[in-house]
């Protein structure tokens, strides 16, 4: 875990591929459920999205993770994804319970799907463009 860092604003900060249909398919899931905008996203071929992966040691040019910074620090693999998905509240902290299972466990199986997300989902020609009401939400 690292250094905790803040978005300017307190909230916790997502770093996602920007060219991959599933995490894009992530980042609307987010919005449409983070009522409280406790998040805040970067895409991880932006120039704030590439400085927050090499400050935390993922290559931002082969970027093999989710990246979450939040109070605690900074979170990758199955974790980031629990910490997100929790951190929505209500019903979503059941999700939690997930940490039974071992990280050895939970992060291959992260990993497998990672490795294969354009495969099985698609690649964008070029990242999201925040739509104007969400624009606050993006770095």
């Amino acid at each position: 875990m690292s250094r905790p860092e803040a978005a300017g604003d307190g909230r916790a900060i997502v770093v996602f591929d920007g060219v991959c249909v599933l995490c894009n398919g992530w980042v609307d899931f987010l919005l449409a459920r983070d009522a409280r905008e406790r998040y805040r996203f970067a895409a991880m071929q932006a120039p704030a999205g590439r400085a927050l992966l090499a400050r935390h040691g993922l290559d931002p040019d082969a970027p093999r993770s989710l990246l979450l910074i939040d109070a605690q620090g900074a979170h990758t693999d199955s974790e980031a994804v629990v910490r997100v998905l929790a951190g929505l509240g209500g019903a979503w902290r059941a999700v939690a319970l997930a940490r039974l299972l071992p990280r050895a466990v939970r992060d291959p199986a992260y990993r497998w799907l990672a490795r294969h997300r354009y495969r099985w989902f698609g690649r964008r020609a070029a990242c999201r463009v925040p739509a104007p009401s969400e624009r606050d939400r993006f770095l």
